[in-house]
């Protein structure tokens, strides 16, 4: 922790990083709930992802809300733990989501138009890095790589919404199918990239 940090800047930046990982569930369990029903009913794969993602963004805030809450244990060692949750998740998703798309490119399946979907992609586009870029400078502060690694996972979700947006477009506009699938696969290397990077 930075030696001219005094303890009331200090509280007062913990409190402001427990009030963003408080968003960042609320609001990634209302993606989960959106993305993962327009999902099933678009079948589409990156939109399911998408609402996977969400899932393990909320398994990370409560993550990060523990680290927070940890008084008995040591500062680095709660940080040490909440970074290896935040890496797990990525490579839980990644499995799924790699599955899946490259199952419907083999059999070519065509998701249906996600007006809400697409909605919500733009919106998350909207948010996250916002998000992330408060995350990221509380994380200087406080010297938490468990915070800077959650903002860095925060920022991919905004990169995980635009992606998600092109697929859904080309899919719904010009017809590309593979579009779809295709945005799912590259969710998957982007987050398999920051599971290592997490773990590391």
């Amino acid at each position: 922790m930075p030696e001219s940090t005094s303890p009331d800047k200090l509280r007062f930046e913990r409190q402001r990083a427990v009030r963003l990982e408080y968003f960042t569930v609320t609001w990634n369990t209302a993606e989960i709930i959106v993305s993962i029903v327009a999902g099933i009913m678009a079948q589409s794969i990156a939109l399911i992802a998408f609402g996977l993602d969400s899932v393990m963004e909320v398994v990370s805030g409560l993550a990060l809300l523990w680290r927070f809450k940890q008084q008995r244990m040591e500062e680095e060692e709660a940080d040490s733990r909440a970074v290896k949750i935040v890496g797990i998740t990525f490579f839980l998703l990644s499995v799924y989501a790699g599955v899946e798309a490259v199952r419907d490119l083999y059999l070519r399946h065509a998701p249906e138009t996600s007006v809400p979907g697409m909605i919500l992609a733009v919106v998350s586009l909207i948010i996250m890095p916002v998000l992330a870029i408060a995350k990221r400078r509380l994380a200087r502060s406080l010297d938490s790589r468990a915070l800077s690694a959650d903002s860095t996972e925060t920022l991919f979700c905004s990169y995980f919404s635009a992606t998600l947006l092109v697929g859904l477009v080309l899919n719904a506009w010009l017809g590309w199918w593979w579009a779809d699938p295709l945005s799912a696969l590259i969710m998957v290397v982007l987050m398999i990239r920051e599971g290592f990077e997490a773990l590391a």
